[in-house]
């Protein structure tokens, strides 16, 4: 597998650096459906310009992305173009790896179960054979390295890739049950945009099946499991917060970064819910329907954590579909990482009656975005 593995990398690489190098690549990058004012590059631009000049680039309203980002581009700016390829490549690497492992794990419980003879006769049809399986973790990484919303992120030198690199590699570290390393990339990741702290539920649910750790609240190791991970995840942020502070030298970047995503002060048209409803909403009842539209993403975590219990990686891909649904600021890059997650659960899809009416809407959808913006705005 790791030569087609090599090959999809180098063709999905040679793609982004043709357009790279063509004149789509400034059209692409002033597109609200794939830049957002936190992820756009002509931000992280200038706020590096006035990083130069010695004074805070959150001085303004310009720049809203975290301190880590705008240093790690003060020493790669140069090489900003290789720095996006790899951080595709990094995520598609990490969901191969991370998808393989899963199908190790899937294959042995349907194997166990199937020797016990727990499968009801009407289900035998739904179990994956080996060779089926065998192909998914590749198809996984081509969905997301030749899908073109993550294309036109990359081309648009979106920080949403970084964020889905970080995603990714806390992916793969759950799925290898490395607790530590887990609760760091999700630290990150929080850090970077708040919401993928929903994504600690499906985290522990996961470790501690891994763990063979019941879910039962009366056991002292279930609570003991959850105090390690939260002191994990909590000191990692905090670590990363306080870092970040050193860097600036100032606290500037909280309301300027969390400030920003939770206050939705920036009615600039997207693919999001947030833009439209508010820029048609009276001043005097924004606070409340602010609070109503920000805690979506958080309440849908308990009843899907209810339901999906036994099965966390499913639970991630719709933690993920949720959050690039009701984010303040979502771009096409949000959706290209649950998106690559669908071939996963492609043994269910000949349940499917409306297939071709799903694929439809989605494609239909797409394609409006391209000029919708107009006829709202322009027309």
């Amino acid at each position: 597998m790791a030569a087609p593995l090599t090959l999809l990398l180098v063709v999905a690489v040679t793609i982004r650096a043709a357009l790279f190098r063509s004149s789509l690549a400034d059209l692409i990058s002033e597109r609200v459906e794939v830049v957002s004012p936190l992820t756009a590059w002509k931000r992280v631009v200038e706020g590096l310009a006035l990083l130069d000049l010695g004074v805070s680039p959150y001085s303004g309203d310009v720049f809203h992305e975290t301190p880590l980002i705008i240093y790690l581009f003060h020493f790669l700016v140069d090489y900003a173009e290789i720095t996006f390829m790899l951080a595709d490549v990094i995520t598609a690497v990490a969901l191969y790896i991370s998808v393989k492992d899963y199908n190790k794990q899937v294959f042995r419980k349907q194997k166990y179960a199937l020797e016990a003879d727990r499968y009801p006769h009407d289900c035998h049809e739904l179990i994956r054979s080996p060779k089926e399986m065998y192909y998914i973790p590749l198809k996984v990484a081509m969905f997301y390295l030749l899908n073109p919303f993550t294309i036109l992120s990359c081309v648009a030198k979106s920080t949403c890739g970084l964020n889905n690199a970080v995603i990714a590699l806390f992916i793969l570290s759950m799925m290898k049950g490395n607790v530590l390393l887990s609760a760091i990339f999700l630290a990150l990741a929080t850090y970077q945009s708040i919401y993928p702290l929903t994504l600690c539920a499906p985290a522990l649910l996961y470790l501690m099946q891994r763990q063979y750790i019941p879910m039962n609240f009366r056991r002292f190791s279930f609570w003991w499991f959850i105090a390690q991970f939260a002191f994990m995840y909590v000191g990692s942020l905090f670590v990363i917060i306080c870092l970040s502070f050193f860097l600036l030298g100032s606290w500037d970047y909280l309301p300027s970064v969390y400030g920003f995503i939770l206050s939705v002060p920036d009615l600039t048209p997207n693919i999001g819910l947030f833009w439209y409803f508010f820029a048609e909403m009276f001043e005097h009842f924004r606070l409340f329907f602010l609070c109503v539209f920000q805690i979506n993403v958080f309440f849908y975590t308990i009843p899907l954590s209810v339901k999906l219990k036994e099965h966390p990686v499913f639970l991630i891909f719709m933690q993920l579909a949720v959050i690039s649904i009701f984010k303040s600021y979502p771009t096409v890059g949000d959706i290209a990482l649950y998106l690559a997650f669908l071939p996963v659960w492609s043994h269910l899809h000949r349940c499917e009656t409306v297939c071709f009416y799903e694929l439809s809407d989605i494609v239909s959808a797409a394609e409006s975005e391209c000029f919708l913006y107009y006829f709202l705005l322009q027309s």
